[in-house]
């Protein structure tokens, strides 16, 4: 009589382990490289109102930012672009989270110069436009076609 009980006892943990690791998968807080990804979006056939899209959002480029707090650097890259990556020398990197970088005119420009709790803090001097962003999740949702957001997270 005990088997069932101990069947339905895996099934539960098997559910909570999954459903675990999803949440932790779309909250991109661990990664196994530690890098730190930005899901950028755009404003199809409208204009942003704030971080309100009056068009269609749809999913932009995925920039990569890998910080090196022992160099004080900070290496990126558009995921799945042919451009090399780039990188910030001379930066105040607290985590790969935290951090700041002084752009030289020399030097190519990233998205973004400083991560703030993981969020883009300002935009880089090459663009004018303010980086317009979203979660994991929903980056992905949008990019496999269901157009059903309006609005960037940050």
């Amino acid at each position: 009589m005990t088997r069932p009980r101990i069947t339905a006892l895996r099934l539960v943990i098997a559910v909570l382990v999954i459903v675990i690791g999803a949440l932790i998968w779309a909250s991109d807080k661990i990664t196994l490289q530690g890098q730190r990804t930005i899901y950028s979006v755009q404003c199809r056939d409208g204009t942003w109102e704030g971080w309100r899209c009056t068009g269609t959002l749809v999913a932009g480029d995925r920039y990569r930012f890998l910080a090196s707090r022992s160099r004080q650097e900070v290496i990126f890259w558009v995921v799945g672009s042919k451009e090399p990556s780039a990188k910030y020398k001379e930066c105040g990197v607290k985590d790969r989270d935290n951090w700041k970088c002084d752009a030289k005119p020399e030097q190519p420009a990233a998205v973004v110069d400083e991560l703030v709790h993981g969020r883009p803090g300002s935009t880089g001097g090459a663009h004018t436009e303010p980086l317009r962003a979203v979660h994991k999740w929903k980056w992905w949702v949008l990019y496999g076609g269901v157009h059903a957001f309006r609005s960037a997270d940050y």
